[in-house]
């Protein structure tokens, strides 16, 4: 079997089985999920990284492409310990192959996590070589042009090129613009079940487009990168403050922060899983919760009349925030993914009802 390896910036590397795909480059990150490797791939939230999953054991229940969050698949990489290739089970390293994805196995996942955990997030190549000495030679100039790159509005490559209207569920419900920065399919589902009428519009769309349509709320979605990146977006919240209820989630909660004042900041090595236990600072209430970002709001940052109404229990870090006067709230986790209970799924409810008072 081609040997397979993963060279770290900080000239860390991790020798394993090449399976498929060519060599490729990207921000090396982990997840601490047991399952949903196809939701995990095909969330544009992961765009320009290579994805490391704690889990040993990756495509044992096959694929199934209903579970799709997008319409492709936006990993750079994909790294486990073991990935099934049996003659009757290898369709997930065919999916991969099909979208040009590379994916090793067989290398020491844990020792890999503990070193991303200790130096933090940083850019790795995914080299297929006959040594340890041609697959550094080969990262060099992948990883110097990879970070060359500088600053990108990474939002601004998976977003759609055009709006799109979708049809709600609900004939008497509200109509919902979403701002669209790698906006996740279930995020949808869960707008759709309870409105008449979705809108969805690029990330770069102004206040005054979204004005136009009249809708009765805004959802500011999840998607990749540094909010400190995404371009037009806060100048178009800030326009949309006070004018329409506003919910946001992921990205949306770190423009939305940008937007009413706040600064943001890199965490060491992001939140990435199905585990992450948050606390609503309202009812005392904790939820398991889905995360996946490298970013955050830092809370000394913010204005007197935004409120901290969701806390990170791991690093107490902010999870959600909120301005009455604005009318808009946002959240740091995916309420829509039911990574176990669906609790988190009311806030959905609480943007309907904001909406409608």
């Amino acid at each position: 079997m081609t040997q397979g390896y993963l060279v770290l910036e900080s000239g860390g590397i991790f020798k394993g089985n090449w399976l498929v795909g060519e060599n490729a480059v990207g921000e090396v990150v982990f997840n601490t999920s047991h399952n949903g490797y196809e939701e995990i791939a095909t969330d544009p939230s992961y765009y320009g990284q290579i994805m490391v999953m704690c889990a040993p054991q990756q495509g044992n229940y096959g694929v199934d492409k209903s579970f799709w969050e997008s319409r492709s698949l936006w990993i750079r990489g994909f790294i486990a310990l073991d990935i099934q290739r049996s003659p009757e089970n290898s369709q997930w390293l065919d999916r991969l192959s099909e979208n040009g994805v590379p994916a090793i196995d067989g290398l020491d996942t844990r020792k890999l996590v503990l070193a991303l955990r200790e130096g933090g997030t940083q850019v790795g190549a995914m080299v297929s070589a006959t040594s340890a000495e041609q697959a550094k030679e080969k990262s060099v100039s992948l990883i110097n042009q990879f970070k060359e790159q500088g600053n990108k509005d990474w939002a601004n490559e998976v977003t759609r090129k055009e709006a799109q209207r979708v049809q709600g569920a609900k004939g008497s419900g509200p109509k919902v613009a979403v701002l669209d920065f790698g906006c996740k399919e279930n995020i949808l589902r869960e707008l759709i079940k309870r409105t008449s009428e979705v809108m969805v519009y690029p990330a770069r769309t102004s206040a005054s487009e979204i004005l136009k349509w009249n809708p009765d709320g805004v959802l500011l979605s999840n998607g990749p990168g540094d909010p400190e990146n995404v371009e037009v977006a806060v100048d178009t919240i800030k326009e949309l403050l006070g004018q329409k209820p506003i919910f946001g989630i992921c990205m949306g909660h770190q423009l939305l922060g940008r937007a009413l004042g706040g600064k943001t900041f890199k965490l060491k090595f992001g939140h990435r899983g199905a585990n992450h236990p948050i606390k609503d600072l309202q009812s005392g209430e904790v939820f398991m919760t889905s995360q996946n970002h490298g970013y955050a709001i830092d809370q000394d940052s913010l204005s007197g009349n935004v409120e901290v109404t969701h806390r990170n229990l791991n690093d107490k870090t902010v999870s959600g925030i909120r301005s009455l006067p604005d009318r808009c709230f946002s959240v740091q986790f995916h309420p829509e993914s039911h990574p176990g209970p669906r609790d988190a799924d009311a806030l959905f409810d609480q943007f309907v009802e904001l909406m409608q008072s």
